[in-house]
């Protein structure tokens, strides 16, 4: 199976604004090399799953037991008893198989997926990934399967925000928030750019920015980002 591939250059999209959930989740589905195994985390992570083309050879699976999911379910074509790990009604494509939980399960825990696309609070330069508990002691966890997929999956990628609606970066030097997993992440998509993190100088290199300029986005983060 192919790897992400890395752009030449950074390309800093500063003639318009930052990219809103549709237009990031094509990004993502554009970057997902053929023919991979990928697992869609629930929330905006499952809009990817419309903008993949249809002969990327692409298969989803779901951690509620099944492989070769296809785009969300509307209108005639909604059944109840087929939805995706967040409950939302989505559709099948030729092959589709079914499965227990558990075998679900065994597949994101044995390394048999390629790529996975998660949300998070936070994201480390280091790839650290905290997505499951802001540590507030009103706040409820949601750990769900982001613990097995963070360390089973051969690539993680996270579909964010850049920033939190107080403006804190997200894309943080170091973790504040409870670890989902370490060092796992490979690349981080939002609004505001696209960022390759960890490796073995655990650094953050930027491939893309909307809206903003490397330098802006920068000073705004407080991270030394990197071009290409």
């Amino acid at each position: 199976m192919s790897t992400l591939v890395l752009p030449s250059t950074t390309t800093e999209h500063t003639d318009r604004g930052p990219l809103d959930k549709h237009e990031l989740a094509a990004l993502i589905a554009r970057d997902i090399p053929r023919g991979s195994y990928v697992n869609l985390g629930i929330g905006q992570p499952t809009l990817v799953a419309d903008h993949l083309a249809p002969d990327a050879g692409v298969v989803l699976h779901t951690e509620n037991g099944m492989l070769n999911m296809g785009p969300a379910a509307h209108g005639d074509e909604v059944d109840p008893d087929l939805t995706n790990a967040g409950k939302v009604p989505v559709t099948e494509l030729p092959g589709a198989a079914y499965f227990h939980h558990a075998d679900s399960f065994a597949m994101m825990r044995g390394g048999h997926l390629d790529v996975c696309v998660l949300g998070a609070y936070q994201v480390a330069a280091n790839g650290d990934l905290a997505n499951w508990h802001t540590g507030a002691p009103d706040a409820i966890p949601a750990v769900g399967g982001a613990m097995d997929l963070a360390i089973g999956a051969k690539d993680v990628l996270v579909m964010m925000t850049l920033f939190s609606k107080d403006g804190t970066a997200k894309l943080v030097e170091a973790c504040t928030y409870p670890l989902t997993g370490a060092a796992c992440v490979s690349r981080v998509y939002t609004d505001h750019g696209v960022f390759a993190v960890g490796g073995p100088d655990a650094g953050v290199t930027v491939l893309e920015t909307y809206g903003a300029s490397v330098d802006e986005l920068a000073s705004r983060t407080g991270l030394p980002l990197r071009r290409l």
